[in-house]
């Protein structure tokens, strides 16, 4: 499966936007998904993910009740609504995909993932 981040910007601290991660070349609703992000000099680490129906989602700690992620599986697209951001959220936001997989369940690990989107960059000023 093949993904195209888009959605980033700079933006001022309290903003919000929306990440969108379009999907092409297998079937998307067989895939769990997940957004990471990275910066300079340190790992990539997780941020959310959702699973391949969408009803069971997962976020790491330091953007509960901030970010959203949510998936149309018509269109192939899974979003990640971001709220409140703040400049610790600088960062390229990565989306990813695991293997396929019949099993409805969210992964956490990035190890889990073997698919990536070249990443779109966040940027938030103080």
């Amino acid at each position: 499966v093949q993904l195209q981040a888009s959605g980033g910007g700079l933006v001022q601290t309290g903003a919000s936007l929306r990440l969108s991660c379009a999907a092409s070349g297998r079937t998307f609703s067989r895939f769990a998904m997940g957004w990471f992000r990275q910066t300079p000099g340190k790992e990539r680490e997780f941020v959310a993910a959702i699973a391949r129906s969408g009803g069971i989602t997962y976020y790491a700690n330091f953007v509960k009740g901030r970010f959203t992620i949510s998936r149309d599986n018509a269109k192939n697209t899974v979003y990640l609504q971001m709220n409140s951001l703040k400049p610790e959220d600088t960062a390229v936001y990565y989306c990813a995909a695991p293997p396929e997989s019949t099993v409805v369940v969210v992964r956490r690990q990035i190890e889990e993932y073997d698919y990536w989107g070249q990443g779109t960059q966040v940027t938030v000023s103080s």
